[in-house]
């Protein structure tokens, strides 16, 4: 009864800002030969004969993207409430396009300068993007929906990872001639949005609580509502005003300096470093190698495999998270990640002496996905808006999107080095933060299912 064009087509263009986001993160690994190709010969003859230069402006390549993340999640609260929810939207987006053309033209000039510029400039846009798209969406949708419209972000990132895959395949895009096209096609998603922001309206909690246009926050909430009566959301926004005036807008620092918000705090982030610590990333880097061992002729279609699993199960997820509530799925996700990581170890170190190993490991790491998936790779996303009021929310998702991104980064930089030290004993490092986390969770994590933000405060 809730769900209207004009909602689907605001929540619809909203995360596409995240398809992005995954399409950046899964791009750049099939064309790493052909790229690493062209960087030899425009860093110079001399340095391309060291391996370790080459894997040095590789590994910036990769995550210079996290780092330009890191460095824009800090102006998300800033950007969202001067410029309004769709407006802000709209304008980071200059962002996208511009480190898309640097990529896409990266064949014509030193390709290593213009591919980590354009990976740079378009983690600036993620970073942005990451923080306004959860405040647009959880804004706009109705309690009852709140969850469901928010597991949409993950959809959108492991769409944009699973077409970046499709699409880096050899024969499509992924060869020496199209490359640059490759990385520089998410600009098309940009165009899309930009040109689809227009049709949206802003956000009716950022229209009447923050600018106090009463007539204008009714008129967005009815677009967005069709007939049902406005007035009854209405009173809550008002309360939240009231609520809001009289606790003020909350800096970063007093964030962390006031007990009053010391366990929500301590939840963002344990969240966001449970999501991006708990081994997923590693699994997209090490599936084909495992693949490869047990004895698939060709591992990137069953690494295509993998990114279809993941797809399918967000989907599911959506349907999940309003049934099941987010604690308990969050739970679930971790304690079956625990237990494919285990599976996944015992696979790989008994895999020299019976061959039927590798089918454990295989099978261990569709699950590992599928737990994810369920749990800890959408929920954070979305519960940090859930978890604070008006006041703190802006401060509280810039920090919770800088922890996410951070943690990105280290992964992205050190799991190689990691791998190559622990062999097929990584996924044991793995298990005990799961272990970690999943303890975390059982103590600390409140359910936000269908709560209102004074209900869920008051738990904390």
């Amino acid at each position: 009864q809730h769900l209207t064009g004009t909602l689907v087509l605001s929540v619809f263009t909203a995360v596409l800002g995240f398809f992005q986001y995954g399409y950046s993160l899964g791009v750049i690994n099939a064309p790493q030969k052909v790229i690493e190709a062209h960087y030899g010969p425009d860093i110079g003859e001399g340095l391309a004969t060291s391996p370790h230069i080459l894997t040095m402006y590789w590994s910036l390549s990769v995550s210079v993207f996290a780092v330009g993340g890191m460095v824009s999640s800090f102006t998300v609260g800033w950007i969202g409430d001067r410029l309004g929810r769709v407006k802000a939207m709209l304008v980071v987006n200059v962002l996208s396009v511009a480190g898309n053309l640097l990529m896409g033209l990266a064949k014509f000039g030193p390709s290593h300068v213009l591919i980590i510029a354009g990976r740079a400039v378009t983690g600036l846009y993620c970073g942005l993007s990451s923080g306004l798209v959860p405040m647009y969406v959880s804004e706009v949708s109705p309690t009852a929906l709140r969850g469901a419209l928010g597991t949409l972000h993950q959809l959108a990132i492991v769409t944009g990872i699973l077409i970046s895959q499709v699409l880096g395949l050899d024969f499509l895009l992924g060869n020496d001639e199209m490359w640059p096209l490759l990385l520089g096609l998410s600009g098309v998603a940009a165009l899309l949005q930009f040109f689809l922001l227009l049709l949206c309206p802003e956000s009716p909690r950022y229209l009447y609580i923050k600018l106090g246009k009463v007539e204008e926050a009714k008129k967005s909430l009815k677009r967005l509502r069709g007939n049902c009566d406005p007035m009854k959301e209405i009173a809550e926004m008002e309360k939240e005003k009231q609520e809001a005036a009289s606790e003020k807008k909350v800096s970063i620092r007093q964030l962390f300096a006031s007990s009053k918000y010391k366990q929500a705090v301590i939840v963002a982030l344990m969240v966001q470093i449970s999501q991006q610590f708990s081994g997923i990333n590693a699994i997209f880097y090490y599936s084909t190698n495992i693949f490869e061992r047990a004895g698939v002729d060709q591992p990137v279609y069953a690494t295509i495999g993998v990114g279809v699993v993941n797809t399918v199960f967000t989907v599911i997820s959506v349907f999940l998270v309003e049934k099941a509530g987010r604690r308990s799925l969050f739970l679930a996700g971790l304690m079956g990640m625990l237990i494919s990581a285990v599976a996944m170890t015992v696979g790989l170190a008994l895999l020299s002496q019976f061959a039927w190993m590798s089918y454990v490991s295989m099978v261990a790491i569709f699950l590992f996905v599928i737990f994810f998936e369920v749990g800890p790779g959408p929920i954070p996303w979305f519960i940090v808006a859930e978890l604070f009021s008006q006041g703190p929310r802006p401060a509280a998702i810039a920090v919770a999107s800088f922890c996410n991104w951070a943690c990105n980064f280290i992964v992205g930089m050190c799991f190689q080095y990691i791998a190559d030290l622990c062999g097929p004993y990584v996924f044991v490092i793995f298990a005990v933060l799961l272990l970690v986390f999943f303890l975390f969770a059982y103590f600390k994590v409140p359910e936000t299912k269908g709560k209102s933000f004074e209900e869920i405060a008051a738990v904390f």
